[in-house]
């Protein structure tokens, strides 16, 4: 792997750098209720037959050979079946699901039934076609049969499905975990913030993106500036030495239940604290812990002050920088191809021409807001790195290399909107 530091790389060495740094998590059997999203991680077998006995498919009689036949009895879907097996001329009536008893050859409807009025009341006519509306066991799917290969996305209709074959659980790729760390003294987290105060803008769109990306957000929680916080944090979603203390210990500063610091991670995302100015702790932190540095900035605007870097034993850590497009834009540099690599999402290369003028950078890449149409990538405005507007109403980001000279450009497709 490319090992960059204290030098700011080309915008697509990055995303390369990205992609080769992502491990997918092992494989592990998860309960269905967490199974939604993942990648199955070994084929999908039918651990009973569907139907699993022969059953009605309408609600009517079910008869044995030709009739009329007199009613022997009555069976209910989830009921007890019929004790024994119908003899010829007899029937029983049936609900839509219920085990039809041996011996039966159909199942006649009540639309085409017709029960006997006179003396005999216990008699039903009507003609019944020999196998109609019977649904026989393993018809739909028979037991032991794969339906599904490794590496299906674990959509609704297959977690209906597997439960529907007997599974409780399935053996996945689970989506990797990640943890926010919003960090600042300046930032404030609800209501209209004060003068010389910010409004976390990063915080609420970070889970939004993870799960889009792949993976499943692990809560944010919110930092202090200072170097002390962020040790503790990072160390706590590791596998260093007192980390489940300090797991324990942060859970309480979490946004959601168990808590971004209250279960190893796969990833952390760490807003804030990136740049190098005097409030900016999280090189020296990586340094300390011992981190393996990856990216040490990137040239690309906005987004320049973003950083990778691999702790000893445990998550990658991805910076973003403290302004919120900026911040978008290096998670889509850096955050976003991780997550999808370790999803086992593929990549879908796009290009386009670009119908509008931009500004371009003689060094850096720029990351530009577009909207798609007919003629080409429309630049849509309002892309300076603390505002969060043009990234609203694009659809894509349009990546404009140094130097652009008119020629189609790389789209990077955003989550959708309206």
């Amino acid at each position: 792997m490319t090992v960059v530091r204290d030098v700011a790389v080309p915008w697509a060495v990055a995303r390369e750098i990205a992609v080769a740094a992502a491990r997918p998590p092992a494989a592990a059997l998860v309960p269905l209720s967490e199974a939604g999203g993942c990648r199955l991680a070994e084929p999908l077998r039918a651990l009973v037959a569907v139907p699993g006995a022969d059953v009605a498919a309408m609600d009517g009689y079910a008869v044995a050979g030709s009739g009329p036949w007199r009613v022997a009895g009555r069976v209910l879907a989830g009921g007890a079946p019929f004790g024994r097996a119908l003899r010829t001329g007899e029937s029983v009536e049936i609900a839509t699901g219920a085990p039809v008893p041996a011996g039966a050859s159909a199942v006649l409807p009540y639309e085409r039934a017709v029960l006997d009025s006179g003396l005999d009341s216990g008699l039903v006519a009507g003609v019944a076609e020999p196998g109609r509306h019977i649904r026989r066991r393993g018809e739909d799917v028979a037991a032991g049969a794969v339906v599904l290969g490794a590496g299906a996305v674990v959509t609704p209709a297959v977690l209906g499905l597997a439960a529907a074959l007997g599974h409780d659980a399935l053996g996945v790729r689970p989506r990797p975990r990640v943890s926010v760390l919003v960090t600042g003294d300046e930032v404030v987290h609800e209501g209209v913030p004060a003068p010389g105060r910010v409004r976390d803008a990063i915080g609420p769109f970070l889970p939004g993106l993870v799960e889009w990306a792949g993976g499943r957000p692990a809560g944010v929680v919110r930092l202090p500036d200072g170097a002390a916080a962020l040790r503790a944090a990072l160390q706590a979603a590791s596998d260093s030495p007192g980390a489940a203390a300090l797991r324990a210990a942060l859970q309480a500063a979490s946004d959601s239940p168990g808590g971004a610091a209250a279960r190893r991670c796969d990833v952390v995302v760490v807003c804030g604290a990136s740049s190098k100015g005097p409030a900016d702790h999280l090189r020296a932190v990586l340094a300390d812990l011992g981190a393996e540095v990856l990216v040490d900035g990137v040239a690309v605007r906005p987004g320049h002050p973003q950083a990778l870097a691999g702790l000893p034993g445990g998550p990658l850590v991805v910076g973003l920088p403290g302004n919120p497009f900026a911040a978008f834009c290096a998670a889509m540099t850096l955050l976003v191809p991780i997550l999808a690599r370790q999803a086992g999402k593929e990549r879908r290369r796009e290009t386009s021409a670009l119908a509008g003028r931009v500004r371009t950078h003689p060094h850096d890449t720029r990351l530009v807001p577009v909207r798609r149409s007919g003629t080409g990538a429309i630049p849509v405005g309002h892309d300076r790195p603390g505002s969060l507007w043009g990234a609203a109403l694009a659809d894509a980001l349009a990546v404009v290399p140094p130097g652009w000279a008119g020629e189609q450009v790389e789209l990077i497709e955003l989550p959708a909107g309206g």
